[in-house]
C-alpha cells in the first residue's frame, strides 16, 4: 500500500508544533503500525531528516508506551488493540493517516509523539500499592479469597497505565486508570487495611496533576486496549464517599 501520513512534530513543550506531511510508500498489510513507522524513520534519516520521534517499548501490547492517537482515536480503529499491535491490514492503499500525541494538560510533549506520562506514576506512588512489614512473607494463599473477588479485582489490574483513557476523555480525566488502581485492592483483604487512606491520597493526586473529573461520557472505557470497564470508577466513587463517614 502507499500511504500519505500527515504526523505531528513539535522539538520541545515549548515548540508550537504543526503536523507535517510524508509519504509511506509499499507498505505490507502484516506490517505492524510502528514498523511501517521505523520503515518511514528509516527514509528520513537517508535523508538527512530528523526522525519522527515516538515511545514504543514490548511491542506485545503489554506497556502501553506506544502512545499515539491515529485519525482522532487514541491507539487507533481497532478495539482493545494497543498501536504496536494494530497492522496496516485495518488501513486501505492511498489512505490519509493523521498521527497526533496523547492531548492533555497533565501531559506535556516532550519530543514529536512522545509525552511525559509521569502524572499517571504520581496518582500509583501515592497510594496504588499494599504496606508490608520487611521479613517473612506470607505465602499468596495464605488468605483465602472467593472467585468473584479475585475475578473482580484481576480485571481491575489488567489496566496497564497506558493514558488513553486521558486522552479520549474531553475533560482529560484520569478517573478510570486511577479507579482501577483504586478498585484492584478495594475487594481484597490485603487492601482493605489501607483503602481510606489509598482513596483519598489517590484521588487527591490525580487533581492536583492537573487532570479532570469524569462526567460520564465512556470515551475512556470505549479507547482502552484493555477493556476497563467504567464500573471501576463508580467503585472508586463509593470507596471514597465511605471514606469520608
Amino acid at each position: 500500500m502507499d500511504l500519505t501520513l500527515f504526523v505531528w512534530r513539535q522539538k520541545n513543550a515549548q515548540d508550537k508544533g504543526k503536523l507535517e506531511r510524508y509519504e509511506a510508500k509499499h507498505v505490507s498489510p502484516d506490517q505492524s503500525f510502528l514498523e511501517m513507522l521505523d520503515e518511514v524513520n528509516e527514509d528520513l534519516i537517508k535523508k538527512g531528516v530528523d526522525p519522527i520521534a515516538f515511545d514504543h517499548d514490548c511491542r506485545e501490547g503489554i506497556c502501553g508506551m506506544c502512545s499515539q492517537v491515529i485519525n482522532g482515536r487514541p491507539h487507533g480503529p481497532q478495539e482493545e488493540t494497543t498501536v504496536c499491535q494494530l497492522h496496516m491490514r485495518q488501513f486501505k492503499d492511498g489512505e490519509t493517516i493523521y498521527i497526533e500525541p496523547w492531548r492533555a494538560r497533565a501531559f506535556p510533549i516532550h519530543k514529536d509523539l512522545i509525552v511525559d506520562r509521569e502524572a499517571l506514576e504520581k496518582i500509583q506512588q501515592s497510594g496504588g500499592y499494599v504496606s508490608c512489614h520487611t521479613g517473612g512473607i506470607p505465602d499468596g494463599n495464605a488468605l483465602p479469597i472467593g472467585k468473584i473477588e479475585a475475578d473482580y479485582s484481576m480485571d481491575a489490574a489488567a489496566c496497564i497505565g497506558c493514558g488513553a483513557c486521558v486522552a479520549s476523555c474531553p475533560n482529560s480525566s484520569a478517573m478510570l486508570f486511577t479507579g482501577a488502581k483504586v478498585s484492584q485492592f478495594a475487594v481484597l483483604p490485603q487492601g482493605k487495611i489501607e483503602a481510606k487512606r489509598r482513596v483519598q491520597a489517590m484521588t487527591e493526586e490525580a487533581q492536583s496533576c492537573g487532570f479532570g473529573n469524569c462526567t460520564n461520557h465512556y470515551e475512556c472505557e470505549a479507547a482502552c486496549p484493555k477493556g476497563i470497564n467504567v464500573k471501576f470508577i463508580a467503585k472508586m466513587n463509593r470507596e471514597y464517599i465511605k471514606s469520608l463517614i
